[in-house]
């Protein structure tokens, strides 16, 4: 008896520690289980982020991000240029809006060897004439920021449009981002003319966006330089665009390497704690892969590595 007692107390507590140990693993279990879970459901269903250029209340094109449920390039840019044209309801951020006129639809898209061809109806022509270049602009570029794509060409009822509507202004065929966004012109002769793309900041319902804005200047810098100096001018020629990087800031020495662009500054690279905002490397770092075929911007003070940012918009260090 006291032997069948001894056991079963034996069983008994050997079965209270396995049960208290599996339950204390659950957490872990279902973390892993979660987790993973997740990333079947991310990879099986496709869903990305990509970037696209909504207009906002000043009429910037301003850099944004949209999810995009398709996989394959061509619906991608359907469902990118769907969500562009102007509906009754505007389901993007409080003040950033699509600008494809009402009405408008998308007739083909078609892809091959880097470039897009898009086909609208005849709706896309009914454009403001204050809008139409950054209509333009905005479609451009962000069809330009999905994968593998460098060219774009525009037709209407399967016509190449050759012409702003309005103005009548002549538009290459295919279009690049040579056409340029946000263009401001500071220019004071016809000699020595860089363009330039800077991005600055701009707050939208207490949120930050970055706006690149493509400057004409008479500068024969490299256009680092030019970034840099525009980036830490304390003057910005619109109040509603604004840079953090420190105006006493200096681009102590660059140099290009193994497609990285490395860039080594002084001490006030860094902000009041000894870090470097993330809105500075990102501003400039934008700035460098719109202006140079690189894929990776190195930043270092005083030769001390501080962070790095890659095309894809990852980033380390700070």
């Amino acid at each position: 008896m006291l032997k069948s007692r001894a056991i079963r107390k034996i069983f008994v507590t050997t079965l209270s520690l396995f049960i208290f140990l599996f339950v204390y693993s659950l957490p872990n279990l279902d973390d892993r289980y979660t987790l993973q879970t997740n990333l079947e459901i991310e990879t099986t269903t496709g869903l990305a982020t990509n970037n696209i250029y909504l207009l906002n209340d000043d009429n910037y094109l301003v850099k944004s991000r949209i999810l995009l449920e398709s996989s394959k390039i061509e619906d991608k840019i359907f469902e990118l240029l769907d969500s562009l044209i102007i509906q009754e309801e505007n389901h993007f951020p409080k003040g950033l809006n699509p600008y494809i006129p009402k009405g408008t639809k998308v007739l083909n898209v078609l892809c091959g060897e880097g470039m897009v061809t898009v086909d609208f109806s005849k709706e896309f022509l009914n454009m403001k004439v204050e809008q139409e270049k950054q209509i333009i602009s905005g479609i451009v570029y962000s069809i330009l920021d999905l994968e593998s794509i460098d060219r774009v060409i525009l037709l209407v009822e399967g016509e190449v449009l050759k012409q702003y509507p309005n103005t009548h202004e002549a538009l290459p065929s295919p279009l690049t981002k040579d056409i340029g966004i946000n263009k401001e012109y500071d220019l004071t002769s016809r000699n020595d003319i860089s363009k330039v793309v800077i991005y600055y900041l701009s707050s939208i319902e207490d949120e930050l966006y970055y706006v690149p804005v493509t400057k004409y200047l008479n500068d024969s810098r490299d256009k680092i330089k030019i970034i840099i100096d525009e980036l830490s001018n304390s003057y910005i020629y619109e109040s509603n665009l604004m840079s953090f990087l420190h105006s006493n800031v200096e681009l102590l020495d660059y140099y290009e390497q193994e497609n990285v662009l490395f860039l080594n500054f002084n001490q006030y690279l860094f902000d009041s704690n000894d870090k470097v905002l993330e809105e500075v490397l990102y501003s400039i770092s934008y700035s460098v892969f719109d202006n140079y075929d690189v894929s990776m911007v190195m930043f270092e003070v005083n030769d001390n590595y501080v962070g790095q940012v890659s095309r894809t918009g990852e980033i380390e260090g700070k």
